[in-house]
């Protein structure tokens, strides 16, 4: 499910590159101005900020292959990196209700649920299964009683 969050974020971080790439163009074409400013600048900083929430998205992709691969919980700053992901993804996915549709929110708590799956499916304490004991052989299998 990690890899599957991963995957998916690498492809929303694309979307919302392309979407600020085609944002900044919209306000350079129609000239559009807000406060004074001009609209080169604005139409910049719509592709600087879409270029920083992709490679944000990216790194949390990152964080989530990671742990995928290692099959265990991010701890520290990455854990917190994917916590404010969760977090950002809760109030996208509450303002596209009303300002995209329905579709929208469902991929967006779809990704909500992949990252918040992700941060307590894997055990923070417990070694992976894969690990070796101390003594160089496999972990024994605990006996019933």
């Amino acid at each position: 499910m990690a890899a599957a969050g991963a995957l998916i974020l690498v492809v929303e971080a694309v979307g919302i590159v392309l979407l600020h790439i085609f944002l900044g163009m919209v306000v350079d074409e129609q000239q559009m101005s807000m406060a004074g400013l001009e609209p080169r600048s604005m139409s910049l900083s719509a592709v600087v900020a879409g270029a920083v929430f992709g490679g944000y998205l990216l790194l949390c992709a990152v964080v989530l292959i990671r742990t995928a691969i290692r099959d265990k919980a991010p701890t520290g700053l990455l854990r917190i990196v994917l916590i404010s992901a969760a977090v950002v993804h809760g109030l996208l996915g509450a303002a596209t209700v009303g300002l995209v549709g329905w579709l929208a929110f469902l991929f967006m708590m779809v990704v909500l649920g992949l990252i918040v799956w992700s941060l307590v499916a894997y055990n923070t304490d417990a070694p992976p299964e894969h690990e070796t004991s101390p003594a160089g052989g496999p972990h024994p299998e605990p006996s019933a009683p």
